[in-house]
């Protein structure tokens, strides 16, 4: 049995610099030959997460958010040209599809309305059903649209995936903030392993860290171990931007908003009016303000991260960073430990 790495488990060594100033890094990720990104950071399909004023938002700031697909195919239609409307038109507008039912017929609609990333959203993405639907899509759509599919936890489902013809495919399989799948499965792995391994396959599709990201270091070890880019979902939750209303509790004034998982119950009610296998749960976040002053933050630490290893560059940083083991008693004075 093979011991297996999530992010407390490592540290990256720090190594020599001759960067002078954070704003030397060059964090830009390329998605396509065509197309790159301001930043490698990119928003999660979930309905507490990415609508229309947060995809807008991440357009605008250079990256995207792939638009949930918890609705009807009209409703997320209007997200899209609404996004397109509003956005700046540099950067591709996402959106999310299943593998089956609708799935066909709502990424028409969508790639009609503006939409140039397809997301073939699916729990357990190394499937028969999203070998079809990837084969049915590219036979559909052709090199006119970005295929992302996922989500698959090893390097097989990796190069699987990446024959079948996505373009990118998203690494990681119960990670998330907000799923129960290991727990409600048994099945699953650290999202960092999972990261490394499928980093070393020869496939050519781009990998998509998502799950596990708690902090901007995450991002940092993520991008390390392999991954061009990362998906963040509980890091945007909560925000200005995130779908839903701003909670104050009357007691303490505190504010917060919803932040569920798309498996958890709440959720399959509100978009389906039923519930399946729950693998997620519900819950409030305390409201953070802006989404741009909490993108620049993360910014920030990714800056500086590559600064400590030396790299101007994420490709510098995937080619020469080192990764260490730490202890219980590293990872605990890893952390702020003043107050007890």
């Amino acid at each position: 049995m093979r011991k297996v790495l999530s992010y407390d488990d490592v540290l990256l060594v720090p190594k020599y610099s001759d960067i002078g100033s954070r704003s030397e890094v060059d964090i830009t990720a390329d998605l396509d030959k065509v197309i790159t990104l301001d930043m490698p950071i990119i928003g999660a399909p979930m309905d507490t997460v990415v609508g229309t004023e947060m995809a807008t938002a991440l357009c605008q700031m250079g990256t995207f958010g792939v638009l949930h697909r918890y609705c009807t195919i009209g409703e997320q239609s209007a997200m899209v040209e609404e996004v397109v409307a509003n956005s700046l038109g540099e950067h591709p507008i996402a959106a999310a599809i299943g593998a089956t039912g609708d799935y066909l017929e709502r990424a028409e609609e969508l790639f009609g309305a503006g939409a140039e990333i397809l997301c073939v959203d699916v729990a357990h993405g190394h499937h028969s059903i999203v070998k079809r639907a990837i084969g049915i899509l590219r036979g559909k759509f052709g090199s006119d649209v970005h295929l992302m599919a996922g989500n698959v936890a090893t390097a097989e489902a990796f190069e699987d995936l990446s024959n079948w013809g996505a373009d990118s495919i998203r690494v990681g399989v119960g990670g998330g903030a907000a799923c129960s799948t290991r727990t409600r499965t048994g099945h699953g792995l650290p999202v960092l392993d999972s990261i490394i391994r499928c980093a070393e396959s020869d496939a050519s599709a781009l990998l998509i860290a998502d799950g596990g990201i708690r902090n901007s270091g995450d991002i940092v070890k993520a991008i390390a171990a392999g991954a061009d880019l990362v998906m963040v979902g509980s890091l945007l939750a909560g925000t200005d931007k995130s779908p839903g209303v701003v909670i104050t509790d009357e007691r303490s004034g505190n504010k917060a908003k919803v932040y569920r998982g798309m498996a958890s119950g709440d959720a399959q009610n509100s978009w389906r009016n039923r519930v399946s296998v729950v693998e997620g749960v519900s819950t409030t976040v305390p409201y953070k303000g802006s989404v741009t002053d909490v993108v620049e933050n993360l910014l920030g630490g990714l800056r500086s991260g590559l600064s400590y290893s030396g790299c101007r560059n994420l490709n510098e940083l995937r080619l020469t960073a080192t990764f260490v083991n730490q202890t219980s008693a590293g990872l605990a004075e890893s952390k702020p430990h003043i107050l007890g």
